[in-house]
């Protein structure tokens, strides 16, 4: 086989003469290099036998020097045909991975992803929050002990392998071995127990309501092993331990500060697939490749890019115009438009982690809603089927209580309801001794909410305002509306999306037992106190047997919908767009959002890959054109000593 020199390059084709090479790789050879020039499919062509290749026959009438120039011209030939041939075994696989990479299914790797958020997280470090917008960006920085896949089954993580006695009492982790933190110290049993011991236990509201009580001590029989012992069975642990609620912090660079206010929170150091690299506040978070990831070949991306974004409609025409690829939460009327775009996929899998149930907290120490009969009065004049069509425009499901339809087997349906009647509401608010004065207002309400929240905020608001409660709306940035709500407890009303999590025991119980009241962020806000309550979420979790456990979760739920803990207005159904060439989007975990990172790729090479590709093509061209220069120069010597000799 013989690629031919440079004036073989002729209107964006190349000539690839052979006699009798492997047909497969001269196939090879034309699908290949065909976009490498100018997209034009290479012409591949059988040459006619050349002289050189024909045996060398004894001729009487030529003397024996010009035998010997023959054998001499012969073998300058094929010199060059063998760097010809140097040249195709180099510049073909290079150009096959090319061609070939991010098709068939295979991982390509490159490029990088710009995800659409809707405000900055309050800090980086996931181990004291359950904010979400946090969990968001630092499931690509840390890991946790297991994941979960669709199904919420758990899968590896951090952990290799795990052993659960028969009892739920004992449960063991083996780490991998291979796992490193970003500064390059390696991730070992200790990190985990510090981080239960001293971070998780203080300050995850999930975390600390779950086991907080429960768990008895934190073993480290060596340095990948990790052993949990529990008072009593503990029936959820294997759907806690995630990046979300457990994620695995670096000991070495947390001991002996405040969690609260290390610098690390704002440059996070973790063992997830990303590394920390910029947070430009208010704008942009970047992250690089983890190169050192203990998930071999992964991940597949360069770079993953978290573009502040507090307008729903601005990021929505920012995906469109192709500035965003992933696009979180877009709003109904946006994910009716991107369904019928060509390119863009719109799924809602990937979040029954999550399982949300979005709420109205009612300060319960504060009067007039200390009283059960004012929030009775509330919950029927509260429209719950109005904000679903008119708000989620019916992407949803009104919420009967804390529980989410998602957790079938935990979930209620048959509690006390309470449909909208303002008739009924106006005469129980007369009956607690709020009538209207002069002006028509019986009480007046504080509302303080995120502006991501202003829509429902507004609708409420105008839903009581027909019972003459006024609602005096005050609307914040995230963090100081979380400061405000759980650590100052200054406000009448607010509103939260409380996430269920895999089991009613993680992202439950925290916000309705009393023992989790305190400034913690995401906790039991309201200030509701039940000691039945505390008592049947206290049984559940020691329980094994599901049917069981659900009994006591039916009961919890009954007496908390008719004491309105809270006013639950309604299950979301989310959604999230984006481009269809990322390939490994959601695929299998049922927190996507937060793992997409490790697995995501570009299956059209991307944003990046175009200069990637450029800087490919321009090695490949300077070596062929090395390569033809030599041959150039060959031949003019061959030139010269036929001049000379008369070969």
């Amino acid at each position: 086989m013989w690629v031919g020199p440079p004036h073989f390059f002729k209107k964006g084709r190349l000539l690839v003469l052979y006699t009798g090479g492997n047909a497969g790789v001269l196939k090879a050879l034309s699908s290949v290099l065909g976009p490498q020039f100018a997209g034009k499919q290479a012409e591949v062509t059988p040459a006619r036998p050349r002289a050189v290749e024909q045996p060398l026959v004894y001729n009487p009438r030529r003397t024996f020097t010009t035998v010997k120039q023959n054998l001499r011209c012969r073998r300058m030939m094929n010199i060059r045909m063998k760097a010809w041939a140097a040249l195709a075994a180099v510049v073909l696989p290079i150009m096959v991975t090319s061609h070939a990479a991010g098709e068939g299914g295979v991982p390509a790797r490159g490029g990088s992803v710009v995800v659409a958020i809707s405000s900055d997280p309050g800090g980086l470090n996931p181990a004291v929050t359950t904010q979400g917008g946090v969990h968001l960006v630092c499931g690509s920085i840390f890991s946790g002990l297991v994941a979960h896949d669709f199904q919420l089954n758990p899968v590896p993580d951090l952990a290799e392998s795990w052993d659960v006695s028969p009892d739920a009492k004992v449960y063991t982790f083996r780490l991998a071995p291979g796992a490193l933190f970003h500064d390059g110290e390696p991730v070992t049993s200790e990190d985990v127990r510090f981080t239960f011991e001293e971070m998780l236990l203080k300050f995850h509201s999930r975390t600390r309501a779950s086991i907080g009580v429960n768990l008895r001590r934190v073993l480290t029989p060596d340095r990948h092993t990790v052993v949990f012992e529990f008072e009593r069975p503990y029936a959820a642990f294997l759907q806690l331990a995630d990046v979300t609620n457990a994620p695995v912090m670096p000991k070495h660079l947390y001991e002996g500060t405040d969690p609260l206010a290390n610098p690390h929170n704002t440059k996070p150091v973790g063992s997830g697939p990303f590394k920390f690299q910029e947070w430009l506040k208010g704008d942009h978070i970047t992250l690089t490749r983890n190169e050192r990831y203990f998930k071999p070949g992964k991940p597949y991306l360069e770079r993953v890019v978290y573009r502040v974004m507090p307008s729903a409609s601005a990021a929505a025409i920012a995906f469109e115009k192709g500035e965003v690829d992933y696009f979180l939460n877009p709003t109904p009327l946006d994910v009716a438009r991107l369904k019928d775009l060509p390119g863009v996929v719109v799924t809602d899998k990937g979040r029954e982690g999550f399982a949300t149930v979005e709420t109205l907290i009612p300060n319960l120490a504060r009067a007039p809603l200390s009283d059960p009969r004012v929030r009775r009065a509330m919950a029927h004049a509260i429209d719950k089927d109005f904000l679903v069509d008119k708000v989620l425009f019916g992407m949803g499901a009104p919420a009967t209580g804390p529980i989410s339809r998602l957790l079938a087997w935990a979930y209620n349906p048959n509690v006390e309801a309470y449909a909208n009647d303002t008739a009924l509401a106006e005469r129980l608010l007369d009956e607690a001794g709020h009538v209207r004065g002069a002006d028509g207002v019986r009480f007046r309400l504080k509302f303080v909410h995120a502006s991501s929240y202003s829509k429902v905020a507004e609708a409420v608001r105008d839903q009581l305002r027909e019972v003459g409660i006024a609602v005096e709306l005050q609307q914040m940035e995230f963090g100081a509306a979380v400061e405000s709500v759980y650590v100052r407890k200054d406000f009448d009303l607010a509103f939260a999306s409380f996430e269920n999590g895999p089991d009613p025991d993680i992202g439950v119980k925290r916000t309705v037992v009393s023992t989790n009241i305190g400034p913690i962020p995401f906790s039991n806000g309201a200030g509701y106190r039940n000691p039945r309550v505390d008592e049947l979420f206290a049984r559940a979790a020691s329980e094994l047997d599901r049917q069981k456990r659900a009994s006591l979760y039916f009961e919890a739920q009954d007496i908390l919908a008719r004491d309105i803990a809270y006013f639950w207005l309604y299950e979301p159904k989310t959604a999230a767009a984006y481009k269809a060439g990322l390939r490994g989007m959601y695929e299998w975990s049922a927190k996507s959002n937060v793992y997409f990172s490790q697995d995501a790729w570009w299956a059209d090479g991307g944003r990046g890959a175009e200069e990637s590709n450029s800087l490919k093509r321009r090695g490949i061209y300077t070596l062929l054109a090395v390569l033809l220069l030599a041959s150039v120069a060959g031949g003019a010597f061959l030139l010269l000593r036929r001049r000379r000799g008369g070969v």
